[in-house]
């Protein structure tokens, strides 16, 4: 233990007006960017393996081809600039609202502390540190008062390091407990702070299961696509097909492979899903956050700051008349301030006086101590005391929902059962929101856990007011072995008197028994939790270490915004798994065709123009209303592959079937024009398109007549093209007469009716559910 008396820094520390020179010399670094840069989102959006295949076969369309048919790339830039730009609107919100957490530190100057941002930081400067706050530079301890840091990101090891003056720290630790101060001796690119924040968070997560999936999903489409490029080459080549014929063949058949718009559909919605989460004062740390808000079915909560309001007032004070004077001199001249610390200075003014020694309060010890005056007082929590007849007060007060806590004296600083002279009751105030927001949770399958370091009475007691029922343990004699713990875990909702390492235990087991888990936290004792979770959320009126490691910050504060949250990842990460269903349908229509008309000597029933037509008609246009669209139901967070291959492929063939049919039909037995059967396949491809949107989209959903609204116009706009001279001409179609709207009109009604009897989910308000049941439920 170290007894260099109360970190009330005794030195002056630089003058503004040195500190202000050397920041001149050295000139202030550039700050490391709270998001994605430039550079990086327009990499993401334009140099992509998709668009590279679109590239080639545009520049050999131009090459060989009618330029009409190299339509295609239009759309290729379009999107692109459309993600480019979405998402740098994002990424200005997310930098306006991450400056706002971003790490301070507190240097004494002219013997004066101050906040100031950490680039203004220079070598020289004194730096106090207390429970949570960001080692920001290197530097030497000048003092320290029973300092614990937590150097994980640094060593990888987890368990706290105890430092005394003269110590070497580094950035990118924090102070567990305690309280110090530091020279900085680096900063900048000489020290560890320019990677402080990428580390911190590096650790965190792998790539997210919807991530996964749309890789997984891709390596099938090119492992597809690869194969079936090479046997139409072959066949081409093998009946000698000439330029401008092979080149508009090949390149129709594998632009309708590529699923051009789909990564960019995804990154687009987590762009706007951030965007919108950062009005609601959220800010999304981790792309995959917006994921995970979506899949999270059960919340750990700690108690104050989330479900109470983060301000303490005293109650009542149990003890004689001189125990309110002796409580404010404590609160007084304590050097580390708290919540519990505020309160009791704020109920009972008193001034400092001089601390001997002390031992600061972590929640490891549930206690701090200090001698004054040459008298050792201790407060903390009751069970550290030797209660007397003062144990049946303290119960009937835990139960009613007071935070209690004893205050005595003891013959040395870590006296194991001190004797109390009173009882201090403290009183939380339920945030006004915390019930609604638990109901809302619980209504949408959210389970509800509390995770505090208070007595289980008094966690109880807050939960039920908070709407959180269920039984409460003692979290002080939790398992050791690991089934046994997960048992306990999944069976109790409130768990009390629990250490920052038994939280992250608890929610270890949980994510183990294949819980999705958020861990809402504020404090250095959440941050163990924080970093076992699937999801950590933190709020920015919390500890500059808890707000580093989360995924989620809320910036306010407020507990409130979960509910908006998890409701805005839902929907997006919802959108994006139906919209993908059109994207891969897609490409199951053109493995069809190539197979069944690509491998033969007729002529190929869609030019590359025709396709861009009918793909912007049935899945480009209506995909960005529908990824960005309001929806309902719950986010379904497994079989995302077998779902799509559920949809797909039936719905490929079945659409392929009928262009080939009505195609073939019109071709050959009617023996019309080229540019009349390809009018017929473009027009069986587009109502078969537009009725897949219906069968998708409109069942059971209030938006379903915005969706039948849109079909209809864009089928009107497919009408107006048929109708008008110049892109009649332009896209190579005929004016629908009988031999082409009979096929056409009998192609699509056998696809139509040959999906309606193979599964009623591609009727139109008789689909499947895309929602998945609550935890523990049957479907």
């Amino acid at each position: 233990m170290a007894t260099a008396g109360a970190v009330a820094t005794t030195s002056p520390g630089l003058t503004g007006a040195e500190a202000a020179r050397r920041l001149a010399e050295r000139g202030r670094p550039e700050r490391r960017p709270s998001s994605r840069s430039y550079a990086s989102i327009l990499r993401a959006n334009v140099f992509t393996v998709f668009n590279l295949i679109l590239a080639v076969a545009g520049a050999a369309t131009l090459a060989f081809g009618q330029w009409e048919d190299a339509l295609f790339l239009g759309v290729l830039v379009a999107n692109a600039g459309i993600g480019t730009v979405q998402e740098v609107r994002a990424k200005r919100a997310l930098d306006r609202l991450s400056s706002l957490v971003a790490p301070r530190a507190t240097v004494v100057r002219d013997g004066a502390a101050r906040p100031v941002a950490i680039d203004e930081l220079v070598v020289g400067d004194l730096v106090r540190l207390e429970p949570g706050d960001q080692v920001v530079a290197d530097g030497t301890l000048e003092e320290a008062e029973t300092l614990r840091l937590d150097e994980s990101i640094l060593t990888g090891e987890s368990e706290p390091v105890a430092r005394e003056p003269g110590d070497e720290v580094r950035s990118g630790c924090f102070a567990l407990e305690g309280a110090g101060a530091y020279t900085v001796t680096a900063v900048g690119d000489q020290s560890y702070a320019a990677r402080v924040t990428g580390e911190a968070r590096s650790f965190r997560h792998p790539r997210s299961p919807l991530e996964r999936a749309l890789n997984e999903l891709l390596l099938v489409l090119v492992a597809v696509m690869v194969p079936l490029g090479l046997v139409l080459g072959y066949a081409l080549w093998h009946r000698h097909a000439p330029l401008h014929s092979a080149v508009p063949t090949s390149v129709a058949a594998v632009v309708t492979l590529v699923p051009e718009g789909l990564i960019l559909l995804a990154s687009l919605t987590y762009a706007v899903a951030a965007l919108r989460m950062a009005r609601r004062g959220a800010l999304a740390q981790q792309l995959n956050a917006i994921e995970s808000l979506a899949s999270v079915d059960l919340v750990c909560l700690d108690k104050t700051g989330t479900l109470t309001e983060p301000s303490l007032r005293v109650a009542e004070l149990v003890g004689p008349d001189s125990l309110a004077g002796e409580l404010g001199r404590y609160a007084a001249s304590s050097a580390v301030r708290n919540a519990t610390i505020e309160a009791i200075a704020a109920a009972y003014p008193a001034p400092a006086e001089p601390v001997g020694e002390q031992i600061p309060f972590s929640s490891r010890r549930r206690f701090s101590a200090q001698r004054i005056g040459g008298v050792v007082y201790v407060l903390g929590a009751p069970e550290h005391f030797a209660l007397d007849g003062l144990a049946a007060h303290a119960d009937r007060a835990a139960a009613g929902g007071r935070r209690v806590l004893a205050f005595g004296t003891a013959a040395h600083l870590d006296e194991a059962r001190p004797s109390a002279r009173g009882l201090v009751l403290l009183a939380e105030r339920l945030r006004p929101e915390a019930r609604t927001t638990v109901e809302w949770l619980r209504a949408q399958g959210v389970e509800v856990k509390v995770l505090s370091g208070d007595r289980p009475e008094t966690v109880a007691s807050i939960a039920r007011d908070a709407g959180v029922e269920g039984s409460a343990l003692d979290a002080t004699s939790l398992p050791a072995d690991a089934a046994e713990l997960q048992r306990v875990a999944l069976a109790n909702t409130v768990f009390g008197r629990i250490s920052p390492a038994d939280k992250r235990r608890v929610v270890e087991a949980l994510r183990d028994a294949g819980r999705y888990v958020a861990m809402v936290g504020d404090g250095v004792n959440d941050v163990p939790a924080l970093k076992a979770a699937r999801l950590a959320i933190a709020q920015g009126t919390g500890t500059q270490m808890a707000r580093t490691v989360a995924d989620v910050v809320l910036v306010d504060g407020e507990f409130a915004a979960v509910p908006s949250m998890v409701a805005e990842g839902r929907k997006i990460l919802r959108n994006v798994q139906r919209v993908a269903k059109l994207f891969v349908t897609k490409s199951a229509v053109a493995a069809f065709l190539i197979l069944s008309i690509g491998l033969t000597p007729t002529a190929y029933p869609l030019l590359p123009r025709q396709l861009t037509l009918a793909a912007a008609l049935t899945i480009g246009i209506p995909g960005f209303f529908l990824a960005l669209a309001p929806s309902a139901g719950r986010y379904r967070s497994r079989g995302f592959l077998r779902d799509l291959a559920r949809f797909a492929l039936p719905a490929g063939t079945a659409a392929g079937l009928g262009v080939f049919s009505g195609y073939v039909f019109a071709l050959n037995v009617l023996d019309v024009r080229l540019a009349e059967a390809r009018t017929v396949a473009v027009t069986v491809l587009i109502l078969v398109g537009l009725y897949l949107i219906l069968a998708l989209e409109v069942a059971g959903r209030l938006r379903g007549a915005a969706i039948s609204t849109l079909c209809v116009l864009l089928l009107g706009v497919y009408l107006l093209v048929l109708l008008v001279p110049f892109t009649r001409s332009f896209f190579a179609l005929a004016l629908p007469g009988p031999a082409v709207l009979g096929p056409a009109l009998a192609g699509a009604a056998l696809a139509i009716g040959g999906l309606a009897v193979l599964d009623d989910r591609f009727i139109p308000g008789r689909s499947g559910s895309d929602e998945e049941p609550p935890h523990g439920t049957a479907r």
